[in-house]
C-alpha cells in the first residue's frame, strides 16, 4: 500500500530542486521577462478539509476509528500560452499547497505538508471549472511510531514522508474575482520502506473552500500549440546511477544502502511522450545482511546482484517529465521478491544533458526503495 516514502537526505534535497524547478519553470515562463511577456493570472485558495482513513489492512485497524480535519493553503499560477507545453496540455495551473491535519487521535497526532501540483481543467467557462489535481511533495509527522512510547503507531514510522496528493475539483464563481471550490480527493502519506513498519496511511477528503482569480475568465496569450520540437522521432540514450536507503524490518533500525546503474534507449513519439526500453543492474545491501542471519555456519552465501530489463514511458511538461516504467528480472539468484518491478518518478531536465530524477521501485504494490537518480542524455 505504499505509494511514496521518506526521503535520505539527497533525496530530499533533490525533491526541493525538482519543485523549485516546476513552479519556477512556470513563474519563468508567465512572468514579464526578456521577450515582455505578462505574467499568468493568480489565484489563491484557503479550504477546510474532512475525510477519513482508509483500513487498507487489519493491523491498522485499530487507527482508522476518527475521523481526520484540515486545512490548506494554496497558491496557483494559471499558464498563459508563453511555454508551448502549456497549449498541449490546454493551459493548466501550476500550483504550491500547504495542508495541515490533524486525526484526533493520540497515537497520531498531527501533519503538515508542502506539494507542488499540477491542476488541468476539463471542462472551462466563464462562470464553471472542473478540474483534476495531481501533487506531490514532502509530509512532516511530529509523532511517529517508537517501539518503547507508541508501538501502536503502524503507520507513520518517520517524521518526514513523501506525500501524493489527488484531487478533483468543481469552481463556480460567485462574484467577479471570488469563486465557491468543491472537491473530492485522495492524500497519501508513506516511508517507501527507508524506515519500518511501513504501512502508509491513505485519506479519502471532502474539500470545500474559495478561491480568488486574479482574472476571470481566463484568456490565453497563444491559443494555438503551434510550436513542434526538433527531437520528435529522434532517438537518444540515457545512462544513470541511483542511490537509495532501506530498513529490513522493524526490529533492526540500521539501513542499507542500495544502488542501481541503467541504461535506456528512448524515442520522442511526439509533443508528449517518450517511449523507452533499457537494461540495469542492482546491488541490495540488506540482503546480504538479510542472508547472514539465516544462513549456517559455512554456508555460501547467495548472489544478491540482480539485472533487469525494462520498458516505460515519459509524460513531458517542459524540462519536467513523470516516469512510468514496467521491469522483469532476467538474473535474480537471491529470490527476495517477484520476478517483476514496477518504477514511478519525477525527471527533471537540469540542462539539456543532465537530468535527475526522484524514483519509487515497487514490486507488487509494495514498495522496494526510493531511488535518487543522476544521469547523462547521449
Amino acid at each position: 500500500m505504499v505509494i511514496f516514502g521518506r526521503l535520505n537526505r539527497g533525496s530530499i534535497v533533490l525533491a526541493a530542486f525538482i519543485a523549485l524547478g516546476l513552479c519556477g519553470q512556470s513563474v519563468q515562463a508567465q512572468g514579464t521577462d526578456d521577450t515582455g511577456a505578462p505574467r499568468g493570472p493568480l489565484v489563491l485558495g484557503a479550504y477546510v478539509q474532512g475525510g477519513f482513513i482508509i483500513a487498507h489492512t487489519p493491523r491498522v485497524a485499530h487507527l482508522v476509528q476518527a475521523h481526520p480535519t484540515g486545512f490548506e493553503l494554496n497558491w496557483q499560477r494559471q499558464t498563459t500560452g508563453n511555454a508551448p507545453w502549456h497549449a498541449w496540455y490546454r493551459y493548466p495551473k501550476v500550483g504550491v499547497a500547504l495542508t495541515y491535519y490533524d486525526y484526533h487521535n493520540p497515537v497520531l497526532g498531527k501533519s503538515y505538508a508542502a506539494t507542488v501540483y499540477l491542476n488541468k481543467a476539463f471542462l472551462r467557462t466563464a462562470r464553471h471549472e472542473l478540474n483534476l489535481r495531481m501533487g506531490t511533495g514532502l509530509g512532516y509527522f511530529p509523532i511517529r511510531f517508537d517501539q518503547e512510547t507508541n508501538h501502536k503507531n503502524l503507520i507513520v514510522s518517520s517524521r518526514l514522508n513523501a506525500t501524493l496528493q489527488l484531487r478533483a475539483e468543481y469552481d463556480v464563481a460567485i462574484s467577479e474575482h471570488l469563486g465557491l471550490l468543491l472537491g473530492v480527493g485522495l492524500n497519501h502519506y508513506s516511508n517507501g520502506a527507508t524506515t519500518k513498519p511501513n504501512l502508509g496511511i491513505n485519506i479519502p477528503t471532502v474539500v470545500v473552500g474559495l478561491n480568488y482569480h486574479q482574472q476571470r475568465p481566463f484568456r490565453p496569450v497563444s491559443t494555438v500549440p503551434g510550436y513542434v520540437p526538433e527531437d520528435i522521432g529522434q532517438n537518444f540514450l540515457n545512462l544513470s546511477g541511483t542511490l537509495g536507503y532501506k530498513q529490513r524490518n522493524e526490529s533492526s533500525r540500521q539501513k542499507y544502502l542500495v544502488n542501481s546503474l541503467t541504461v535506456i534507449a528512448g524515442r520522442r513519439i511526439n509533443r508528449k511522450s517518450n517511449l523507452v526500453a533499457g537494461v540495469e543492474g542492482f546491488y541490495d545491501r540488506g540482503l546480504l545482511a538479510e542472508q547472514r542471519d539465516t544462513v549456517r555456519n559455512g554456508e555460501a552465501l547467495i548472489d544478491v546482484k540482480k539485472a533487469g530489463v525494462l520498458v516505460g514511458h515519459e509524460l513531458l511538461f517542459g524540462r519536467m517529465a513523470v516516469v512510468t516504467h514496467l521491469g522483469v528480472y532476467v538474473y535474480n539468484p537471491y529470490k527476495s521478491n517477484s520476478f517483476y518491478y514496477e518504477r514511478i518518478g519525477l525527471k527533471y531536465h537540469v540542462t539539456e544533458r543532465l537530468f535527475g530524477s526522484i524514483d519509487l521501485k515497487v514490486h507488487r504494490g509494495a514498495a522496494d526503495v526510493i531511488e535518487w537518480r543522476v544521469g547523462m542524455k547521449i
